[in-house]
């Protein structure tokens, strides 16, 4: 449980996991977006007597760690970095010191990008740390719900049942709102809107910056809301430059960068090699519904209407909180989409390690027909008996079935599904 601006506690469900690894793992990397709440859980985590704090966003203890990593590092009891992608060169002389002493829990950091990744840094910690991703709040979080969908649907299949409570109109506020804990806090949509323009601007201005000198910051922004439009859909990069008028080589590169500092999440292309049919090209969400709404320019009113972005809106919040859950999830899983060449599709399949799966479509509207099935069908058939299930996720209110393996279930099931029930 942390402390958080909505007033009470919420339980994060990435804190066990950054509970157990502290108990084996010398090094332990809590690394996500900014504003998702690390340093929130991280500052919880660390009340123990005699954890050492050092944040990097500090101007003088960055500067302190960039002219002295290893003395920076060198303290007897646990320590915490928090903000570490500002001096990835600290991560050496960690090395040193959990070499010299193999104690569990030595260093507990945070970060906000994947600038570890880009470097070949994580090479000099090999065997020594464990990364755990946090995302903005998960809806059952906020909430105070399961958030068991993976585990039960892994475990039940089709025999698994919801009722929900909520509409369309719920669903749009939902949308809205995003899992931010600063949003979710502020009830005033037009200062939730001042919150979400200064998380771009800020996020573009510090850390896009840091990780790569950019020119043409203009047409960075209008990817940016270009990305918000086509979230939950397919990643064409050239076409997506074109459309810009942006180089392919360029659009790749902001793509990159806006990866690395959790704004964008791909959804890579599932296929199994079971067609020749299937494609590759990865699907792109948004990391916050809210942050995507905010730059189209709507509120939930504005998505009831005919013709609005609430379909794909949608689809990117359902994707997203299946990439939340999977970090938590009993049952590993790997989250995909599915298309073939025929434009036959599933939106998400969740596979297992044991290589089941679980095919997932979403629908914007509350009722459901047989013809929504086609893409689950299609899979269910490809995969045979390592099928579990194929569910339509609807704003409807009741689960119904629809033949062999095939379910029609609220989205709300996502969050206030239990693992056990």
């Amino acid at each position: 449980m942390v402390a958080t601006p909505l007033g009470r506690l919420v339980h994060r469900h990435a804190e066990q996991a950054v509970v157990d690894a502290l108990s084996d793992t010398r090094v332990v990397l809590v690394n996500g977006a900014r504003q998702s709440g690390k340093s929130t859980l991280v500052r919880r985590l660390a009340k123990a007597e005699g954890t050492e704090w050092r944040d990097l966003d500090d101007p003088l203890t960055l500067q302190a760690a960039l002219s002295d990593p290893g003395g920076f590092v060198d303290f007897p009891g646990p320590m915490v970095i928090d903000e570490i992608q500002r001096a990835p060169e600290l991560l050496l002389a960690i090395k040193s010191q959990v070499d010299a002493d193999p104690r569990p829990g030595r260093y507990l950091l945070t970060g906000s990008s994947r600038l570890l990744a880009l470097r070949g840094l994580p090479d000099t910690l090999p065997g020594r740390m464990e990364t755990i991703e946090l995302w903005p709040f998960a809806q059952g979080e906020i909430d105070g719900r399961p958030d068991g969908f993976i585990d039960a649907v892994f475990t039940q299949g089709p025999a698994l049942r919801h009722t929900s409570q909520l509409s369309r109109a719920d669903y749009a506020d939902r949308l809205v709102r995003g899992g931010y804990p600063e949003a979710v806090a502020r009830t005033n949509p037009r200062r939730r809107q001042r919150f979400f323009d200064s998380y771009v601007g800020d996020l573009i201005n510090r850390d896009v910056m840091q990780l790569s000198e950019i020119e043409r910051i203009a047409e960075l922004r209008a990817l940016i809301r270009s990305l918000a439009a086509r979230s939950g859909q397919l990643l064409v990069v050239q076409a997506l430059g074109r459309e810009l008028g942006l180089p392919g080589t360029t659009t790749a590169r902001f793509l990159a960068l806006l990866e690395e500092v959790f704004l964008i999440k791909r959804i890579p292309a599932w296929s199994k090699n079971i067609s020749s049919r299937a494609i590759h090209t990865p699907k792109v969400a948004f990391a916050d519904s809210g942050v995507a709404a905010n730059l189209l320019g709507v509120d939930a009113r504005s998505l009831l209407r005919p013709g609005s972005a609430f379909g794909p809106l949608l689809e990117g919040f359902v994707l997203m909180e299946l990439a939340r859950q999977a970090t938590w999830a009993d049952t590993l899983v790997d989250l995909y989409h599915y298309r073939t060449k025929d434009k036959v599709e599933v939106d998400a399949v969740l596979e297992s390690r044991q290589g089941q799966v679980v095919g997932v479509e979403i629908k914007a509207a509350s009722t459901v027909r047989p013809d929504d099935f086609r893409g689950l069908h299609h899979l269910a058939e490809r995969v045979g008996t390592d099928f579990v299930a194929g569910l339509v996720l609807h704003t409807g209110a009741q689960t119904f079935s629809f033949g062999d393996r095939m379910l029609a279930v609220p989205v709300s099931a996502l969050w206030e599904t239990a693992a056990g029930s």
